[in-house]
């Protein structure tokens, strides 16, 4: 098969009402698929002759809030990063997720590898996966509240120290016990 803007192409080719979007940026391609349609996509890719991306290399999540290209439609981005490791060629496709339903469909079924970063993109963002085997928490305490990746999170705070404010610094550090 060419080179990976061709193959985004026939992917368009052959999903035109889920394929929304191509782009090239420094040589990676980014196919933007709606999000309903993303595990059909994924598995047309692993499992047709001339693209065997058999390999899930990645799965991110985003969160564009407060962003310039921040719509209410779209607040999170789900980006899955497909290798193929016959032809040496990488394909990212990503899809939007809104804020109002934080739920996508798991790509477990079509590669399990899956398993612990969608379980991770939970956790940090709180976007849950339709399917999952154990979509449970993985890096956050059990009894926590809150995803912390989201940009809305409050953060805590601790004044950086310098000469000009020493005495004032250390007046907040908690002293230590006899």
């Amino acid at each position: 098969m060419g080179d990976p803007m061709a193959i985004a192409n026939l992917l368009k080719g052959k999903f035109p009402q889920a394929v929304k979007e191509i782009s090239e940026f420094r040589g990676d391609v980014t196919a933007i698929v709606d999000r309903a349609a993303i595990v059909d996509v994924c598995r047309y890719c692993r499992d047709t002759e001339g693209f065997e991306f058999n390999l899930l290399s990645d799965i991110c999540g985003i969160d564009y809030y407060a962003m310039d290209s921040y719509q209410s439609s779209q607040r999170y981005g789900i980006a899955y990063v497909l290798y193929s490791l016959l032809n040496n060629q990488t394909l990212r496709l990503k899809i939007y997720v809104p804020d109002d339903d934080t739920t996508v469909n798991t790509m477990t079924d079509v590669w399990p590898n899956a398993n612990w970063p969608e379980r991770e993109i939970y956790d940090m963002l709180g976007i849950s996966f339709k399917g999952h085997p154990d979509m449970r928490r993985i890096l956050m305490p059990f009894d926590w509240t809150g995803y912390p990746q989201r940009k809305d999170y409050p953060l805590g705070y601790e004044e950086v120290q310098f000469s000009f404010n020493y005495d004032r610094v250390q007046a907040q550090k908690p002293a230590p016990k006899d």
